[in-house]
């Protein structure tokens, strides 16, 4: 039944708008048998998708840039496009912080040169830690398109229980902050010369 949410939650079109930074559009909508809202961002980049790619799959790169993350950790790098990686993330006093453990795997459609990358929580590869709350139901996707050689339309969307004693209303009320503000990091970072010029095996720009 959760599966079939969390489908809903990417198929449907019931998006409503909830601001606009920084060229940076976050909308939500209600998910059915679920408090929390499913989270769509968009904008534009000045990369190729080359570039996004590598810096999505650079996990310890996220510790620079997804919002309120305390560490991040590669576990498994299945292929260049595959990869398992287990993540903390700081949650202000008195909640407790939450981890998960994610699954990435990237692939590209040959003729629209359109880019997915699905990372939906998966249990095992990390033993429960005290103190902090074990995300195990989490579906996030990036789907990038091409507009020019070097500009891309990219697309983001989360739904997630963050588990735990936690106010639906309280994650709800924040949730357009942290994509806006992953976005405007991950703006930055691909300025990093590490992205420039990122070329990918499995990705034709």
């Amino acid at each position: 039944m959760l599966s079939s949410c969390l489908t809903n939650a990417f198929t449907q079109e019931n998006w409503k708008f909830v601001t606009n930074k920084q060229g940076i559009n976050v909308y939500s909508k209600a998910v059915a048998d679920s408090k929390v809202k499913a989270i769509k961002a968009t904008c534009e980049l000045d990369a190729s998708a080359s570039q996004l790619v590598k810096l999505l799959l650079d996990v310890k790169a996220g510790e620079e840039w997804v919002y309120h993350t305390k560490s991040c950790k590669l576990l498994k790098q299945v292929s260049p496009a595959e990869l398992y990686y287990y993540s903390e993330i700081n949650i202000p006093w008195p909640l407790e912080n939450r981890d998960f453990v994610a699954h990435m795997r990237a692939s590209q459609d040959k003729e629209t040169k359109v880019v997915t990358i699905d990372g939906p929580a998966v249990s095992g590869w990390v033993d429960p830690r005290e103190g902090i709350v074990r995300i195990s139901q989490s579906k996030g996707r990036w789907v990038i398109k091409p507009i020019s050689k070097q500009k891309i339309q990219v697309e983001y969307t989360l739904q997630v229980d963050p588990g735990g004693v936690i106010p639906a209303w309280m994650v709800n009320m924040f949730a357009a902050q942290g994509p806006i503000e992953s976005f405007k990091k991950m703006k930055e970072q691909l300025k990093l010369p590490k992205y420039q010029n990122a070329q990918l095996p499995f990705i034709a720009d």
